[in-house]
């Protein structure tokens, strides 16, 4: 049961009301600290693929530091077009943004390997998949009858199924020690087991704040180990900046049509998954079904936010389900409250030496975190496949779909002969996977004899 001391019942429901400040900030800070690991981990994540994430002494070590920044930056900004709103941009509901895991899997491949040269084109597919998801709000209503959770379920199991090898490689101890005696070895696990059992332990043997940041706390503990275990370098924080404003196009502009075409696919999974956080925050929050202009302006403000972030170097920006569940929970559905702990990503956004002691976190730390993170991106998958109807021709779906994504994801050389843009969006897995089932769920018959 909601603290009546917040304010009264029908107060609680409304997206207007703001609890008495003593209160509202605390539960500010706590939305921040549900979403703040899942939020930074994708611009470290990218940063690794691409090949300079990991090792201060890289002279391109310092860009990271500044990919962790944008992504406060511009989660805290994409938050208040949500929650403040500015015209049809928002759904002026307590909608928490932050940069999103589904796009990784179009991501990973088109940097890796490449430092910082391959970000000019990732930034400039942001920007262009950002507008696009910005468009997506004036008819997203209308193509809700082509994602049945039969579709939607299975992608998002494929966003699940495509990073968990990333998350055993991290804790392994990452890319750059595969094929050294020190990959694999109890130095780089014992961290990232710490990490995943304090996170087991908090999340289901404590309530509050607490459990809600189990991932955080986990993180911590596991960097704690790692720190005596001689594994944590703070070589970059004492050279980092005190204060730095985002630089536009900070990278350079680069056309890459398989970037522009995977970000635009992911966007219109992003604003399906956007669709359902809305209304699990009205239900949720307000007891009430979302409406088609919360809805629309919550798809704007996703798109607007991708874009904006993309000029500045941040990754696209979706609305972050764990702190849908968080309003559940505290049953406040207050907008101003979402508000304040905007405000605390952006001071924090604009402060390089944050983004510094992040970058301090170990590869193998991170690994114990996101292998839950992952693991938990699949089963919401399975979650949704939950509501399916498993009748032969659904069942037909699922296999081809299945079987022809995460085949073309092991296996890349067999599309060796393709064009490098055609290699790039098919061996993803994701994008085949989710484009075969949609299709075979438009023109398949609903019965099969």
């Amino acid at each position: 049961m909601a603290d009546t001391s917040l304010g009264t019942a029908e107060q609680l429901r409304d997206p207007n009301y703001t609890p008495p400040i003593a209160q509202a900030v605390p539960l500010g800070i706590q939305h921040v600290l549900a979403m703040f690991v899942s939020n930074v981990t994708p611009a470290i994540i990218v940063a690794g693929a691409a090949g300079f994430g990991f090792g201060s002494n890289s002279p391109d070590f310092p860009n990271m530091i500044y990919m962790i920044q944008m992504s406060m930056l511009f989660a805290g900004i994409a938050t208040l077009f949500q929650s403040i709103g500015m015209g049809p941009v928002g759904a002026r509901l307590p909608i928490v943004q932050g940069t999103s895991f589904a796009f990784l899997p179009v991501m990973i491949p088109a940097v890796a390997g490449q430092g910082i040269a391959g970000l000019a084109g990732l930034m400039t597919g942001v920007v262009i998949g950002g507008m696009f998801h910005f468009l997506l709000g004036t008819v997203i209503g209308r193509i809700r009858f082509a994602l049945p959770p039969l579709v939607t379920g299975l992608i998002v199991l494929m966003i699940g199924l495509s990073l968990i090898k990333v998350g055993i490689q991290y804790a392994a101890g990452g890319v750059p020690l595969i094929g050294k005696p020190e990959y694999g070895s109890a130095a780089m696990w014992i961290p990232a087991l710490v990490v995943i059992i304090v996170t087991l332990a908090l999340k289901f043997f404590t309530r509050g704040l607490i459990s809600v940041a189990a991932v955080l706390v986990g993180l911590v503990a596991g960097y704690l180990v790692a720190l005596a275990m001689g594994q944590v370098n703070f070589g970059n924080v004492g050279r980092a900046a005190a204060f730095a404003p985002p630089i536009p196009f900070k990278w350079g502009i680069e056309f890459n049509s398989a970037i522009i075409i995977g970000m635009c696919f992911m966007a219109v999974i992003s604003a399906i998954e956007t669709v359902g956080d809305v209304s699990g925050i009205c239900k949720g929050g307000a007891g009430r079904e979302a409406t088609d202009k919360e809805i629309s302006g919550a798809t704007f403000a996703d798109g607007l936010g991708t874009a904006i972030a993309g000029v500045f170097g941040g990754l696209p920006n979706t609305s972050f389900s764990q702190n849908v569940g968080l309003i559940s929970m505290t049953g406040v559905m207050s907008r101003h409250v979402v508000t304040i702990g905007a405000l605390f990503l952006i001071v924090c956004g604009l402060v390089p030496k944050i983004g510094a002691i992040v970058a301090t976190v170990p590869i193998n730390v991170l690994g114990g975190g996101v292998i839950v993170m992952f693991g938990m991106v699949a089963a919401a998958g399975v979650n949704m496949l939950a509501d399916v109807a498993w009748n032969r021709r659904n069942m037909v779906i699922f296999a081809v779909s299945l079987s022809v994504g995460l085949g073309l994801q092991l296996e890349p050389g067999a599309l060796q002969h393709l064009p490098r843009t055609l290699q790039i969006l098919l061996t993803s897995g994701l994008l085949p996977a989710a484009a075969l089932s949609i299709i075979l769920n438009l023109v398949l018959p609903e019965e099969l004899d």
